[in-house]
């Protein structure tokens, strides 16, 4: 049903583009902006991971780099019948967590460095848990396709204080006495 809902707001998005197109510039203005519609929603497609995970400064993560993270993620992944999705952190200390990707085999879950300071294991487990039901139900494409559409040019720029791919070091996951 996601996929549906997806697949008509696409088109929904194109045909008003061509319907603006059409106002301003007759048949070659709705020619014009169907290709463009066509070149966005093919970039939104193919690219909304990339996209979403650079206007978030978000730096993948490899399971040497954050083995508890990865275990975590390669655990749920597995219960939930998902792919294991890649993993990214993001250099900001609001606790936050998300999903994006354009289907489970594309799928990326991105937390911050504060989500995993604040949170304890086991809470940091039932976030990830509910970020991979986004992926389960096959809504990321849909979260992340306006973020393509509203911010086209980040993909074209990476973190402006980002030093490259592969190096972030995640800290280790807080533990927390259960409360008496």
């Amino acid at each position: 049903m996601n996929q549906t809902k997806t697949l008509l707001i696409i088109v929904a998005m194109t045909g008003l583009l061509v319907w603006i197109g059409g106002m301003i510039g007759g048949r070659s203005g709705m020619v014009l902006a169907l290709a463009i519609g066509l070149l966005l929603n093919g970039v939104s497609y193919f690219f909304s991971d990339r996209i979403v995970l650079a206007s978030y400064g978000a730096q993948p993560v490899t399971q040497a780099e954050a083995p508890e993270l990865h275990a975590i993620v390669a655990n749920l992944a597995q219960r939930a019948g998902l792919p294991m999705p890649r993993i990214a952190i993001i250099p900001e200390e609001t606790p936050n967590a998300f999903a994006t990707g354009r289907d489970p085999e594309h799928a990326v879950v991105a937390v911050t460095e504060g989500i995993m300071r604040v949170l304890s294991r086991p809470e940091l487990e039932a976030v990830l848990g509910h970020e991979l039901g986004h992926v389960k139900h096959r809504d990321i494409l849909m979260a992340a396709w306006p973020q393509c559409w509203r911010r086209p040019s980040c993909s074209c720029r990476g973190s402006p204080d980002s030093s490259g791919p592969g190096t972030r070091k995640a800290g280790p996951i807080r533990s927390r006495a259960s409360p008496s």
